[in-house]
């Protein structure tokens, strides 16, 4: 169905819907690249106007078509009004609080190298989204050592909190029947089934993750057992965009994710680098954006503050993004040491950045890790820092 509308004596013409939500999208290197994007900005505002008149409703196209219609500001305040809650071993998402994924990922995988990153964002308060750690391989034996290591950590100092080794999602059903003790299954999702096919993945792969790790019966506060991870240009970058804008492939992504009922979704805005997002501000609007999207469509939605180092950002960048993001609401980020991931090669938030974000704004990690890092003499009451005893 084609679409029309006019500007002065101009009449702009969109063939169909994917053509129209592209025109109407913020610029994007990743659209310039698949040649969807708008050739002026007199015909950007064209489509923005036309989706105007289709923006009611709240399947993932409609979502991403009101998001383009929306300046900064108008996403943050949006959904700085939407609170998402989940639950496993605490409660993440409750308005007035700020939690934080601990990553302390390892190039090689090693267990001190690792357990040292774990008790350094520990100590500063990171890890009540989840301890998380991306693997260096997908070896099912490595990764089992690797949960249970974390496992071994979190009952033995009875942290309320999870983890998560983000593995295929296949491995993580094979850890399932070995016994491994799998909190959360994790798996990479886009906003098209030949995308997802890329990733090695269908709906039904994920439904019986889904009910593997359900069964399991391992949350003590609820049963949010899903993790996903998104981010704008993957399904370009597998050639698996079918002509659709960057942005509307994220939005559907997230259709994808609440029929899970996740515990966590992060999109790694800045991650696929600057053939997709070039710069700093095309980062900034894209994670409001998909920050924006997500929890309209009612999902925990927590934002990767990041770059690649090719890319025309910097840290000061990242520090908008990241108090733009607390602003808005957003449930979670990303703890890294120094904020440099040394072994995904990538630049994101350090344990520092959280501190920052929750004492400005006031913010709290979840109630029931905030009590736990009370007791162990790590935050005060008020939830300020501690000295480390010498």
């Amino acid at each position: 169905m084609p679409y029309r509308h006019t500007i002065g004596a101009r009449t702009y013409q969109f063939a169909d819907l994917k053509a129209l939500l592209a025109r109407a999208s913020p610029p994007r290197a990743g659209d310039v690249l698949a040649g969807v994007a708008a050739a002026t900005y007199e015909e950007r505002v064209a489509a923005q106007s036309m989706l105007a008149a289709l923006a009611p409703g709240l399947m993932p196209e409609m979502v991403a078509a009101v998001s383009k219609l929306l300046r900064n500001q108008e996403l943050i305040a949006v959904t700085r009004r939407v609170e998402v809650v989940t639950r496993f071993r605490n409660t993440l998402g409750l308005r007035g609080h700020l939690a934080t994924r601990l990553q302390p990922n390892h190039p090689t995988d090693d267990l001190r190298g690792i357990a040292a990153s774990l008790v350094d964002g520990l100590l500063y308060g990171s890890g009540d989204a989840v301890l998380g750690i991306n693997p260096a391989t997908d070896n099912v034996q490595a990764v089992s050592d690797l949960l249970q290591m974390l496992d071994g950590v979190r009952a033995q100092y009875e942290i309320p909190t999870q983890t998560c080794v983000l593995c295929h999602v296949t491995t993580t059903l094979e850890l399932i029947k070995r016994g491994a003790p799998v909190d959360l299954a994790f798996q990479s999702i886009a906003g098209t089934e030949a995308a997802n096919k890329s990733f090695g993945i269908s709906l039904s792969v994920l439904q019986e993750a889904w009910e593997a790790t359900l069964a399991l019966g391992r949350g003590t506060l609820g049963d949010n057992v899903m993790y996903f991870e998104t981010g704008q240009g993957s399904a370009l970058s597998a050639n698996a965009h079918h002509g659709l804008d960057q942005q509307t492939c994220e939005a559907r992504a997230y259709a994808v994710a609440r029929r899970y009922r996740p515990l966590l979704v992060n999109s790694v805005v800045g991650f696929i680098g600057p053939e997709y997002l070039y710069d700093g501000k095309q980062i900034i609007r894209a994670a409001l954006e998909d920050h924006f999207c997500g929890k309209l469509l009612g999902l925990p939605m927590g934002v990767d503050v990041c770059y690649t180092n090719h890319a025309e950002a910097d840290q000061d960048d990242m520090d908008t993004l990241l108090t733009l993001l607390g602003v808005a609401g957003c449930n979670f980020i990303m703890g890294v040491p120094g904020a440099d991931d040394i072994m995904l090669g990538y630049q994101s938030t350090s344990f520092h950045d959280a501190l920052y974000l929750r004492r400005v704004l006031g913010l709290r990690p979840a109630p029931e890790f905030a009590a736990w890092l009370a007791q162990q003499g790590i935050f005060d009451a008020s939830g300020r820092q501690l000295p480390v005893a010498a």
